[in-house]
């Protein structure tokens, strides 16, 4: 089948080496290397609704512009913008890409930066490209967590760079690239999005899509068989990364088809709680799978008390207490600093008892 027309001119990769699966990297990382921002530069007026503060940059040369659309070309000029400037947004004119790669954002993570950025401001510019159907309104390219933070921390502008990117399978590849490099990047936000890319016709199977993106079909496969859990049901598994990869997602995912929400979600609780193997879970969907008998609650022993912990308002976690000998804490969302504060403390108590 021919490629859609989303598809069409992005070059399939099936055979992609490791330097190779970094080139939307190095793209981005030689827009930011002409970035220069002066440290001095100052914002004297709010920017109305769409429109661009210019902060002072060195001049781009002309071999910047070599290869630009036209599109780019016409708005680059229309707006006196040279690549890599960073430039200050209303953040009412930013609207997520449909090809943004991710579709989870934890709330605790968005907190977290929320509160960051209202002491430190905002040092990373977010990258956007324009709606050239819209004009004063940018897609958001890389830095969608930025931008919720932002508006959580209730900022009315945002630093931004504009690139010169189609909105489409080209800039969903370039962010799915740069989220792989940071391992934000989930098989959860993968079963949504490629599922959709199917649905709307971008790719015309799941073969073209793995070779679109330079991947295995089997990868493909096993993120697609995820698409059928519910929201609620995935929502458990992206809060604890560290626990389900897409082997164990696979497992839970065969788990639900034949067990139904609350005993998947009951499972996803003992996995947690008992630490559970993949090969374990494994065992107990073969074991399980065409049994009519619910698992029970009872298969896990059930918390005496339950206190919910808070750090400046924001729910990160909760400690619980098991009988007469046994505390469980869960923590998530921390900063690198509370986190090591919070070991030593804990050190601290069981060494004085």
């Amino acid at each position: 089948m021919k490629p859609s027309q989303l598809a069409k001119g992005f070059q399939a990769r099936p055979d992609t080496t490791s330097s190779e699966k970094r080139t939307a990297l190095d793209r981005l990382n030689a827009i930011d290397d002409i970035v220069q921002d002066d440290a001095k530069a100052s914002v004297k007026t709010t920017p109305a609704r769409g429109e661009a503060v210019l902060h002072s940059v060195t001049s781009s040369t002309d071999s910047h512009h070599a290869n630009e659309s036209n599109d780019y070309r016409a708005w680059r000029l229309s707006n006196n913008y040279n690549p890599g400037q960073v430039i200050e947004l209303d953040l009412r004119a930013i609207k997520p890409s449909p090809f943004n790669p991710r579709h989870f954002y934890l709330k605790a993570s968005i907190a977290e930066l929320a509160v960051n950025l209202a002491k430190q401001g905002q040092q990373q510019a977010i990258h956007v490209i324009p709606d050239y159907g819209n004009p004063g309104s940018y897609f958001v390219s890389d830095g969608g967590r930025r931008v919720r933070a932002l508006k959580e921390a209730n900022k009315e502008t945002v630093k931004a760079v504009v690139v010169d990117l189609p909105v489409g399978i080209e800039s969903y590849k370039l962010g799915y690239d740069l989220n792989v490099q940071r391992d934000s990047q989930t098989v959860f936000d993968n079963a949504i999005v490629w599922r959709r890319f199917l649905d709307e016709k971008h790719f015309q199977s799941q073969k073209e899509l793995a070779e679109h993106l330079g991947l295995d079909e089997s990868t493909v496969a096993v993120a697609l068989s995820l698409a059928k859990l519910p929201e609620s049901i995935m929502q458990e598994m992206v809060a604890r990364p560290d626990r389900f990869g897409s082997n164990m997602a696979y497992q839970v995912g065969r788990y639900f088809s034949a067990r139904g929400v609350d005993a998947t979600l009951r499972l996803i609780n003992r996995i947690v709680a008992d630490d559970l193997s993949t090969r374990q879970v494994a065992d107990i969907v073969k074991g399980r799978a065409n049994s009519q008998d619910d698992v029970k609650p009872a298969m896990r022993q059930r918390y005496a008390q339950r206190m919910e912990i808070k750090l400046e308002g924001v729910a990160v976690g909760d400690l619980k207490s098991y009988g007469d000998d046994r505390l469980e804490l869960r923590l998530r969302g921390l900063s690198r600093d509370k986190r090591d504060e919070i070991l030593r403390r804990i050190e601290q108590i069981l060494q004085s008892s």
